[in-house]
């Protein structure tokens, strides 16, 4: 195993219930209302694609650019305050470390919330950082997992992904890595190269490295 590559939101870090806040006070401020069907929609999917489902849901003519401002400001007052590590996160970053495991974050979010997300986490866990400014197209799109190896000069089919959702664990295998899925918001099902496991709790070096072997 050359490297371990991880997502950020809801696997890494319990983000996705601040995400649903601020996305239900920006739809709201839009004059519609955001359920938990509305969030599944868009799990491990683009900064784009966000605001323009929320633009369609509500039917409002806001600038785009206008709407990305709202999120942000929203996500960066919230994580201003810390954020949660999702569990058996930090133990496992520290596992791979002591192991001399390359790692990554290779994350949909705009480096902005990647950045404060980090000032929590740790930015020396991670030899490299992809966000949605890095890529041309995000996540179930393949780059942002190869752009990641390409930065770590490792081959993709020797690099274990850890991931939460559906969008995500498809960039991930069309990149030619290996994936463990840890589900957060969305079911995700067991296949061929993938594992499903219930928490970061059950995964150590030695099953990473055997989905390679």
């Amino acid at each position: 195993m050359d490297a371990v590559l991880f997502d950020m939101d809801g696997l890494l870090v319990d983000t996705e219930q601040v995400w649903f806040e601020v996305e239900a006070e920006v739809v709201t401020r839009l004059g519609g209302s955001w359920g938990p069907e509305h969030q599944e929609q868009l799990v491990g999917g683009s900064w784009e694609r966000t605001v323009a489902y929320m633009l369609a849901l509500t039917e409002t003519d806001v600038d785009p650019a206008i709407v990305g401002e709202w999120l942000v400001d929203g996500m960066e007052s919230r994580l201003a305050g810390g954020v949660t590590p999702m569990p058996g996160a930090l133990e496992l970053l520290r596992s791979l470390g002591d192991h001399g495991v390359r790692t990554a974050l290779v994350t949909s979010s705009l480096r902005v919330i990647a950045d404060a997300v980090l000032k929590s986490i740790g930015r020396e866990f991670f030899e490299v950082i992809v966000t949605a400014d890095d890529v041309t197209c995000t996540k179930p799109h393949p780059e942002p997992y190869l752009t990641a190896a390409g930065l770590l000069s490792v081959d993709p089919a020797r690099c274990a992904v850890l991931e939460d959702s559906p969008n995500g664990v498809e960039s991930a295998t069309a990149a030619g890595c290996r994936v463990v899925a840890v589900p957060s918001v969305v079911p995700i099902a067991p296949a061929m190269g993938r594992l499903v496991m219930p928490s970061l709790l059950d995964v150590d070096v030695n099953l990473l490295r055997s989905l390679i072997a």
